[in-house]
C-alpha cells in the first residue's frame, strides 16, 4: 500500500502525467539535451483549468492508482532515449493553442517545429528526407501503411506529442529522418468526456466524440469523430473552391489499460481511419490520346461522358486498422516494455474510364495493401552509478499485395515522324503481384556519465530486410552531450542509419504485357529497389537566456548511398519509390521561444539542400532524356526545400478565472518546392507565406447543470490575408497534377465538457 498522500502533492502527482512534467523527466533523462521550444509555451496552472485536474472526493478515493500511473508513464519515458538527438516537445496546451486545436489535422502542429516543410496530399518533410517519417503511439511504432492523402493517426488522439530528429541513438531503426511519438490520451491524463461540432466553409462539417475514465486497477479512453468537407486534397486551380474535391472520413481510437500492480501495467490500443476522396479536376488539359470519331460519338456519351478534364469523376480509398497490446514491467533497476502490434492498410483507386484513357493514355483500376504484425521489445538496465544501458529489438513480418486492372488504346504503328498511332480500340490488361517479407533491428547503447555534466550516449544496431531487397547492416552511434554552464548545452553525434526501402509502395509491375499498348513504357529498365545506408553528422547548442527565454541551433549533414526517394509517376495517386544512387543532405536550423504568464511566443527558420545523383531503381518511370542527365549530374530533390519558417503567439485573458478568452496566432513560411527548370528540379515554385488565426473563449458552468462542465466556443481562420500560393505546379520528379494552399477557410466549433 502507497502511503498516503496531501492534496497539493495530489495534484502535483496528477499534473505529472500531462506533458509538463513529462518535458521535465525527459529533460533531465537526457542531461537537457532536448529543444523544449514547444513545452515551454505552456501555461501549467492554464492547462489545469482547461482539464479539470482540481482534486475531488472521487480522485482522492484512486489517489494510489494515480500515483502508480505516474510512476509506470515516467518508467515507460525512461525506455527511450534521445540524449544528444534533437526533441521538439508539443504539450496538450500547445495543441490546444494552435489554430484549430484538436479539429486541425496532425501536420498543422508538426508544421510548427523547425526544419519541418509542407508538401501536397498532407505530407511533410522533416530536414529534407521525402518521407522518412517515423509515428509512435505510447513508445510503440507503427508499420508503415499505404495512407497518401490522411493521416491516419488525428490530433484529437494526442494528450501530447514529440518530433525527435538529429543523430539519433540506436533504439531508433527503420524511419530515421523524424520520430514523432504521440502519447495517447488516457483515463488518468483526460478524465470525463467531450463532444464537439466544429465545420463552416465548403461544407465541412466536424463532430467528434470523446470519453476517459479510471476505476479501481482499470483505466480507458475512447474517441471518434467524422469529417466531412469539400477540400480533401488540394485544388488544382487558384480558384476559391476545387471541383470535384469531396472527402467522407470517420476515425477511432481506443485502449484499456489495467495495472496489475504498482510496477506491472498491461494495455490494449486500437484505432480504424476509413477515408474516401474525389480527386479534384483539373480544368481545359490537353486529350493526349483521344480518337475524335469515339469520343464524339453517342455511344461514349451515353456509357462514358464527354471525357472533359472538367467534368471527371476518379475515386481514391484509404482504409487503415491498427491494434497493439503491451506489457510494462518495471523491477527497479530494470524496466522493460514489450508489444505485439499489427495493422492492415489499404488504397484503392477508382478511374474515370474515358477520361483517364484519352488524357493519360491508360483508365486503370488500382488496388494495394499491406498487412504487418510484429513485436516490439526495449529494455532499460541501470547497470552502475553512471551507466544506463539500454536494448531491445523490432521484428515484423508483412504481406504486399498489388493488382490492377487497365484499359488501354492498341498501338497500329507510327507516323511519318516516329510517334506511335493508336487505333480506337481497347483492350483489357491485369497485372497483379503479392509478396511476404519481414525485417528486422536489435540494438544495445549505453548512457555513460564520465564526469559531471557530460553524457557519452554510445551504441549499435543491427538491422535487415528480406523482402523486394536483402540486405543488412551493422549500425554504430556515439552522441556527445556537454553543459559547460547554467542553461546551456553543446551536443555533437554521428549515426550510422539503414532504411528499408516502403514494402508497401514496390510492386512487381510486369512492364511487358503494356507493350504495343498507349501504358507502353518509356524504357524496360525496373532494378530492384534498395536500402538506404547513410552516414549522418549532427551538432548543436542550446541556451535558456533568460528565464521563459530559450534559444537553439543545430546543423546537420546527411551522406546517403542508394538514397530512397518518392513520386507518382501514374495516374492513380499511388506514390513509387526509387532510388538514387548517391544523396546528399545538409542544412541548419535555429529556434526560438518565450514564455511570460499568460503570453507566450516562438519562432525558427531552416536552410537546407538535399540533391541526389544516378537514378538506379525504378528507372522505367522516368524519361529517358531525364535519366541520362541524372547520371551524370546532381538534382534537386522534389521536395527540397531552400528556406522554412515557422511562428507563433498566444495571449490568455481572464486566465486565472473560470471563462478565460486565448488568442493565437501562427505563420507558416516556404520558398517553395522544386518544379522543372531547364533541367529536372531545377526550379522552384514561387515563396509563400500564411497566417493563421484562432479565437477561443471558454465558460465554466455555463449552462449551470451539475453533469456539464466547461464549454468551449471556438473561431478559427485558415490563411487569414487569402493568399492564393502553389505547392506543386504540377512539374518536377515524380510530381502529378498542380496543388494549390487552402484558400481563407473560417470554421467555427463548440465543445462540451461533460
Amino acid at each position: 500500500m502507497l502511503p498516503f498522500v496531501s492534496a497539493r502533492s495530489f495534484i502535483l502527482l496528477l499534473g505529472c502525467t500531462t506533458a509538463l512534467c513529462g518535458t521535465a523527466y525527459a529533460q533531465d533523462a537526457t542531461t537537457g539535451t532536448t529543444t523544449d521550444t514547444e513545452t515551454s509555451r505552456s501555461s501549467f496552472g492554464h492547462s489545469d483549468d482547461q482539464h479539470g485536474t482540481t482534486v475531488t472526493e472521487t480522485s482522492r478515493q484512486g489517489e494510489d492508482n494515480i500515483v502508480v500511473n505516474a510512476h509506470l508513464e515516467r518508467a515507460r519515458d525512461a525506455l527511450q532515449s534521445s540524449t544528444g538527438a534533437t526533441t521538439y516537445h508539443f504539450s496538450r496546451q500547445d495543441i490546444e493553442t494552435n489554430p484549430g486545436g484538436d479539429n486541425a489535422p496532425l501536420t498543422s502542429v508538426l508544421l510548427q517545429a523547425p526544419g519541418v516543410a509542407q508538401d501536397s496530399y498532407g505530407q511533410i518533410h522533416v530536414r529534407g528526407d521525402h518521407n522518412e517519417v517515423q509515428f509512435r503511439l505510447d513508445g510503440v511504432a507503427l508499420p508503415e501503411g499505404m495512407s497518401v492523402f490522411g493521416q491516419a493517426l488525428m490530433t484529437r488522439f494526442a494528450h501530447s506529442m514529440s518530433l525527435t530528429t538529429g543523430a539519433l541513438p540506436s533504439e531508433y531503426g527503420f524511419l530515421q529522418a523524424g520520430v514523432i511519438d504521440i502519447n495517447t490520451k488516457n483515463g488518468y491524463s483526460d478524465p470525463g468526456g467531450s463532444i464537439s461540432i466544429y465545420g463552416g466553409a465548403r461544407d465541412y462539417f466536424f463532430p467528434s466524440l470523446q470519453y476517459g475514465g479510471h476505476k479501481g486497477k482499470w483505466d480507458w479512453f475512447a474517441t471518434a469523430d467524422y469529417v466531412h468537407n469539400r477540400v480533401g486534397i488540394e485544388n488544382t486551380t487558384p480558384s476559391f473552391n476545387a471541383i470535384h474535391d469531396l472527402t467522407n472520413q470517420y476515425h477511432f481510437l481506443g485502449h484499456a489499460r489495467y495495472t496489475v500492480d504498482e510496477n506491472t501495467r498491461i494495455s490494449l490500443t486500437a484505432g480504424v481511419s476509413n477515408a474516401e476522396y474525389q480527386l479534384p479536376n483539373n480544368p481545359g488539359q490537353q486529350r493526349q490520346f483521344a480518337n475524335p470519331s469515339y469520343t464524339g460519338s453517342t455511344l461514349s456519351q451515353n456509357q462514358y461522358g464527354n471525357g472533359d478534364s472538367n467534368s471527371l469523376s476518379e475515386h481514391q480509398k484509404e482504409i487503415t486498422d491498427f491494434g497493439m497490446l503491451s506489457l510494462q514491467k518495471d523491477m527497479g533497476r530494470l524496466s522493460f516494455q514489450t508489444s505485439a502490434v499489427l495493422r492492415y492498410s489499404s488504397l484503392r483507386y477508382s478511374p474515370d474510364p474515358l477520361g483517364d484513357l484519352v488524357y493519360n493514355g491508360i483508365a486503370q483500376r488500382a488496388a494495394r495493401s499491406v498487412f504487418s504484425t510484429g513485436n516490439q521489445t526495449d529494455a532499460t538496465w541501470q547497470a552502475a552509478k553512471n551507466h544506463t544501458v539500454r536494448f531491445g529489438y523490432q521484428v515484423y513480418v508483412e504481406r504486399n499485395t498489388s493488382k490492377s486492372d487497365s484499359t488501354v488504346y492498341t498501338q497500329t504503328g507510327e507516323d511519318d515522324d516516329g510517334n506511335a498511332v493508336y487505333s480506337g480500340d481497347t483492350t483489357n490488361i491485369h497485372d497483379g503481384s503479392g509478396r511476404t517479407g519481414w525485417m528486422y533491428g536489435l540494438y544495445a547503447q549505453d548512457e555513460w556519465r564520465p564526469i559531471k555534466n557530460l553524457t557519452i550516449n554510445y551504441g549499435l544496431r543491427f538491422d535487415g530486410v528480406d523482402e523486394y531487397t536483402h540486405s543488412k547492416q551493422v549500425s554504430p552511434r556515439i552522441n556527445i552531450v556537454y553543459k559547460p554552464w547554467h542553461g546551456g548545452t553543446f551536443h555533437a553525434g554521428y549515426s550510422r542509419y539503414f532504411t528499408p526501402p516502403p514494402f508497401e509502395l514496390v510492386t512487381g509491375t510486369a512492364l511487358y504485357k503494356y507493350t504495343g499498348t498507349s501504358a507502353q513504357p518509356a524504357n524496360y529498365k525496373n532494378s530492384t529497389v534498395k536500402a538506404e545506408r547513410d552516414h549522418y553528422f549532427d551538432a548543436g547548442f542550446s541556451q535558456t537566456i533568460l528565464p521563459g527565454w530559450h534559444a537553439s541551433f543545430d546543423a546537420y549533414v546527411k551522406l546517403a548511398k542508394n538514397m530512397i526517394d518518392e513520386g507518382q509517376f501514374g495516374s492513380p495517386v499511388i506514390l513509387s519509390v526509387f532510388n538514387y544512387r548517391r544523396g546528399q543532405v545538409h542544412g541548419y536550423e535555429f529556434s526560438t521561444d518565450y514564455t511570460r504568464g499568460a503570453f507566450s511566443v516562438y519562432g525558427n527558420f531552416s536552410w537546407s539542400r538535399a540533391i541526389g545523383k544516378d537514378v538506379v531503381s525504378g528507372e522505367w518511370n522516368f524519361d529517358p532524356e531525364d535519366l541520362s542527365y541524372i547520371k551524370k549530374h546532381w538534382v534537386h530533390l522534389d521536395h527540397d526545400q531552400r528556406w522554412t519558417a515557422s511562428a507563433g503567439t498566444s495571449y490568455t485573458a481572464f486566465y486565472r478565472t473560470g471563462h478565460p478568452l486565448r488568442l493565437s496566432a501562427t505563420m507558416v513560411y516556404g520558398s517553395g518546392l522544386r518544379a522543372d527548370g531547364a533541367t529536372p528540379n531545377g526550379a522552384s515554385v514561387p515563396q509563400y507565406a500564411t497566417f493563421n488565426l484562432s479565437l477561443v473563449q471558454s465558460f465554466k458552468d455555463l449552462f449551470h447543470v451539475p453533469f456539464l462542465k466547461q464549454t468551449q466556443v471556438r473561431l478559427d481562420v485558415t490563411n487569414l490575408f487569402d493568399k492564393t500560393y502553389l505547392l506543386r505546379d504540377g512539374s518536377g520528379i515524380g510530381v502529378g497534377a498542380p496543388q494549390y494552399g487552402l484558400r481563407r477557410t473560417i470554421l467555427t466549433g463548440i465543445d462540451q465538457r461533460f
